[in-house]
């Protein structure tokens, strides 16, 4: 410790008990947060990064969560031996924190003004009167426009980075030393991201606060962070100035992880390749209804006269920022929700298709969803998720012919065929989007629609699955529509790409185009955003 450390974690444990039996989920690390800078934690789920974060507020579920060894100092305390008024003056005072999942960390009952005047009425004892001027004041301070028409809001009616902007807020209304961000920007578009991390910088320089910043994104790393420990196993196996880390990389774990980008070519355009999928002039417009009796009065144009078209081995990618219509448009190709113009597959018109006329087409026309827990149902066995459209659509086989079909589909997206019989929460994120994939895969489809099915996952394993995914393309001449917000993932698998905004096309073309000559300001922005060039043009994306 020197005099400009902050907080010092000190030979820190972290242990689990379950059952009688205790598991080590941090083993004895150690490192210094000094005073106005910014500490990275990274690596990949699981190596024990956010629960070290979580042991310097005491937040952890004790006495489930024990430390067997360890001090974590501020001020000459040590918080682990704080009893709980102590750690409540801290909590949100010295030290607070802003978490990964906004939607869950928000009281879905309670408007933003009373989330935000809360801490500033626990820790500082302001009137009502006081406490609505300063909530005002941090939420200009974070961005949020005209912050008096949104005092009133309640979470689900915020955009994400809306919602980000608001934990900020949270986070901040009593100017604490040290800032804790778990995986903050995680969730949210390339372009709001940017925003998102620039906002944390300035507010930083300005209120000379640390900052232990928790991520698995390198990128964010090297352009924010001032030091770095890289975990892996609960333990940190490298630490460092960023720039010595990133230009000089020591232990094998952290080349691994600097060498985990999705890599690879998408297929190659060819326009001699029969159409898959085809829509003209698609829009899906829901009705805004007001007044005693529920009239008509406007529409929301969630998709406002689209043209789409996919081909046999290609990929189109989709992107844009949340509420652009990607995942709209995405339903109503594969005809799970209501639109109007044409929509043909494999030349056949199923735009008027009754729910009946589409069951047969379902098998060749799949869809692998962005959160793989929410889409796996959690009692039944991986053998049943993977097998029930085997069930649906080949009920003639036999049992065993079915199980064999299941094993080989999983065998193919590169997990053990003797697991089909566990169920999905004992498998990590990576593996339950191939078990996903199987359950897509084993149908032997034709078209399938990919529905952010990166976004959750480590950057290693995003690369394993884009891998995966590009060679089951190849084996089986499969068309892919990519919906992501991730460029980097659609520049490896797709050669055609879309840009979307306010349910309309932006701009469209090769992807070599769109990547590397960008003709529109808000496809110039993504870009920016995305591989961090420059700051996005100014005025071009909102939140």
């Amino acid at each position: 410790m020197t005099k400009d450390t902050l907080v010092s974690v000190q030979d820190l444990s972290v242990a689990f008990t379950q059952g009688g039996r205790e598991t080590l989920a941090v083993d004895r690390i150690s490192f210094d947060i000094n005073k106005g800078e910014t500490v990275a934690l990274v690596g990949e789920s699981g190596s024990g990064k956010s629960v070290s974060a979580l042991s310097v507020l005491k937040l952890l579920p004790y006495p489930a969560a024990s430390h067997p060894t360890g001090k974590i100092v501020k001020d000459g305390v040590d918080l682990l031996q704080a009893n709980a008024n102590e750690m409540r003056k801290v909590r949100g005072n010295e030290i607070s924190m802003i978490f990964q999942e906004p939607m869950t960390s928000l009281n879905p009952l309670h408007t933003v003004e009373r989330q935000i005047s809360e801490i500033l009425k626990v820790h500082r004892g302001m009137s009502d009167t006081k406490a609505r001027e300063r909530v005002l004041e941090l939420m200009n301070q974070v961005g949020i426009r005209d912050p008096e028409t949104r005092l009133g809001s309640y979470p689900h009616q915020l955009s994400g980075g809306q919602r980000q902007r608001v934990m900020i807020a949270m986070a901040l209304a009593n100017e604490p030393d040290l800032l804790i961000a778990d995986e903050p920007t995680t969730a949210l578009d390339v372009t709001v991201q940017a925003q998102i991390l620039e906002l944390l910088k300035d507010l930083q320089r300005q209120q000379g606060m640390a900052m232990l910043f928790i991520t698995h994104d390198l990128g964010i790393v090297r352009k924010f962070a001032d030091r770095v420990c890289v975990m892996t196993g609960g333990k940190i196996v490298e630490q460092g100035p960023v720039a010595e880390i990133f230009d000089n990389p020591q232990h094998d774990y952290t080349k691994h992880l600097l060498a985990a980008e999705p890599k690879g070519n998408p297929p190659e355009t060819d326009k001699t390749k029969p159409i898959v999928v085809q829509a003209d002039d698609l829009k899906v417009w829901f009705p805004i209804k007001r007044g005693f009796l529920r009239r008509t009065v406007d529409h929301v144009k969630a998709v406002d006269g689209i043209d789409v078209t996919v081909r046999e081995g290609q990929t189109l990618g989709i992107v844009g920022e949340s509420g652009s219509g990607k995942t709209t448009l995405g339903l109503a190709i594969l005809r799970m929700i209501s639109s109007t113009g044409r929509i043909a597959f494999n030349g056949q018109d199923i735009q008027e298709n009754s729910w009946k006329e589409m069951r047969p087409l379902r098998r060749d026309i799949q869809i692998v969803f962005q959160d793989p827990f929410g889409a796996l149902s959690p009692r039944m066995s991986v053998a049943d998720i993977v097998g029930e459209g085997l069930q649906v659509h080949f009920p003639g086989i036999s049992s065993e012919e079915r199980d064999r079909k299941v094993a080989r589909a999983l065998e193919e997206v590169g997990l053990d065929a003797s697991t089909r019989h566990r169920y999905p929460h004992e498998f990590s994120g990576g593996q339950r989007q191939r078990i996903s994939i199987a359950r897509a895969m084993v149908l032997e489809p034709k078209f399938v629609m990919l529905d952010e099915p990166t976004s959750a996952l480590d950057m290693s394993v995003q690369a394993q699955v884009v891998d995966l995914l590009r060679d089951l393309q190849k084996a089986h001449g499969l068309a892919y529509l990519f919906i992501s917000h991730d460029l980097k993932v659609v520049r490896a698998l797709a050669n055609e790409v879309v840009v979307m905004r306010q349910g309309k096309v932006v701009e469209s073309g090769s992807a070599e185009k769109i990547f590397d000559a960008p003709e529109t300001d808000y496809t110039k922005a993504l870009m920016a955003a995305a591989f961090r060039l420059e700051t996005a043009p100014e005025g071009v994306v909102s939140v």
